[in-house]
């Protein structure tokens, strides 16, 4: 059976609606469709009467995020075709898998009670791995249900309030930064502050990444639609004159920020991801800095409010004097104590005791992300007890396995940064590692760093990779 578009239609439709409750609209089935042909966006939007910067700025990157979140890995243009065909033969390999297993169950005359009873568990084993896949895959998670870090989130609070404020957020990925950047900017924008969230996940390498020109361009057209503002760049932009630098502040000081007398909060997401491009942030860091110094003397920029939000130690080089990483307040995201993942886990209405925290934190610790994941499966499936979701937890059957999956494979792309983490699951205490590895390490959240060494964040990532490591 071949993988077509309509087959890549159907499994994304159905993703979707399974993550979000919606449905494909039809411009991004449109734009399904032509990427499927190879075609470019202008080429797309011409044929379908749309705006090109409509399709590429707009439509587009929230569909790539929004399959991105519904796969559980990352989507784009290039890769979107292959990503959804692995989950259709996924699917279609465990139907066929639980076809045959239950025709064999079905021919009880010629079997023996034992020999059935052995079939009857494979069917079950079979339908357990085919739901805890799609299950790990959709990563079903509760997005309504947020756990207070106090005085974390009063700290940030209290410092956008502030004229010209910087904050600076921390923390390994699936650590909750996302939960508490949305949870602090629906708290300043009950002040009326306008609020803009920017990842730079949206940043496509071949377009906007290529020369600091048009990344500004892209970045100040985002920022005027998150605003609802009309796109007045080419009166503001004077690159042969003037340069990227001055024409992007121009049209912030000139545009954007006299639009309202409420200050704007801009949250940039994802900032490490510009790391490999010094092309890129050598200057943009360096203008975002300048910004808040600006604050200082200026009355339009202290309307300016920044969270610079990313996933591990800043190892690029930097002038001291240009870089928005050694001023305003710094906030780092820790784990949840078991007080809180016993919180946690009321929140998703389990009936769960200290005993049980202490079991659980044992495995995965107080990963907010991994804590989730166990909550949600048990409070869907309340006929699994924690033990059995433990005792399945490190192996290809268990809730975490698309994760660890997904790890081992970035892991296996980078032969170094393998050899480095197979120190670290070996070893029986903290080892020390060249910082450049450590770093990516800890923003993968596989590793604790502790006074220059390392070791495994987890027992979960532990003993999932020593089984694995074992077996080579």
């Amino acid at each position: 059976m071949n993988f077509t578009i309509n087959e890549a239609l159907e499994i994304a439709n159905q993703l979707t609606y399974i993550r979000f409750q919606r449905n494909l609209t039809d411009v991004e089935i449109i734009i399904l469709k032509g990427a499927w042909e190879r075609q470019e966006y202008d080429e797309i939007a011409a044929k379908n009467q749309y705006a090109t910067s409509y399709i590429s700025q707009d439509v587009a990157p929230r569909l790539w995020k929004l399959l991105t979140e519904s796969l559980g890995e990352k989507v784009k243009k290039s890769n979107f075709k292959e990503t959804l065909k692995r989950c259709w033969e996924k699917q279609l390999v465990s139907d066929q898998s639980l076809r045959v297993t239950e025709n064999i169950a079905n021919h009880q005359d010629n079997t023996s009670p034992t020999r059935l009873n052995s079939v009857n568990n494979l069917v079950k084993h079979e339908k357990k791995i085919q739901h805890l896949t799609h299950q790990e895959n959709l990563q079903t998670l509760t997005p309504d249900i947020y756990i207070d870090r106090p005085p974390m989130e009063y700290i940030c609070y209290e410092s956008l309030l502030q004229p010209g404020s910087l904050i600076r957020i921390k923390a390994p990925k699936l650590m909750g930064k996302t939960y508490l950047v949305a949870r602090v900017l629906a708290e300043v924008a009950q002040q009326n502050y306008r609020t803009v969230n920017l990842s730079f996940e949206l940043a496509e390498r071949n377009i906007h990444l290529t020369n600091l020109n048009k990344f500004l361009r892209w970045f100040c057209i985002y920022l005027s639609r998150e605003l609802r503002i009309a796109n007045e760049l080419d009166e503001y932009w004077d690159e042969e004159g003037m340069g990227a630098k001055v024409s992007c502040t121009t049209y912030f000081e000139e545009y954007l920020l006299v639009q309202s007398n409420a200050p704007l909060v801009l949250c940039l997401d994802d900032v490490d991801l510009l790391f490999p491009y010094p092309h890129i942030y050598e200057d943009f860091f360096g203008l975002l800095r300048s910004w808040y110094e600006k604050a200082r003397s200026r009355k339009i920029w202290k309307n300016l409010r920044l969270i610079i939000v990313h996933s591990t130690d800043v190892y690029i080089r930097l002038n001291i004097n240009q870089s928005p990483f050694n001023v305003g307040l710094p906030i780092e995201l820790s784990e949840f104590t078991s007080e809180q993942v016993f919180k946690f886990a009321q929140q998703h209405e389990l009936e769960i005791n200290s005993q049980m925290v202490e079991q659980l934190m044992e495995l995965v610790g107080g990963h907010p992300y991994l804590l989730e994941v166990a909550f949600a499966h048990l409070k869907i499936n309340p006929h699994i007890t924690l033990g059995q979701l433990l005792a399945e937890a490190t192996t290809e059957a268990g809730i975490y396995a698309h994760h660890l999956r997904e790890h081992w494979l970035y892991l296996h792309s980078l032969p170094e940064l393998e050899e480095a983490f197979k120190k670290v699951v070996i070893a029986k205490s903290p080892v020390p590692l060249e910082p450049i590895l450590a770093y990516q390490l800890n923003s993968m959240g596989l590793i604790n760093l502790s006074s220059n060494k390392v070791m495994p964040r987890c027992n979960l990532y532990r003993q999932y990779f020593q089984m694995y490591w074992a077996d080579k």
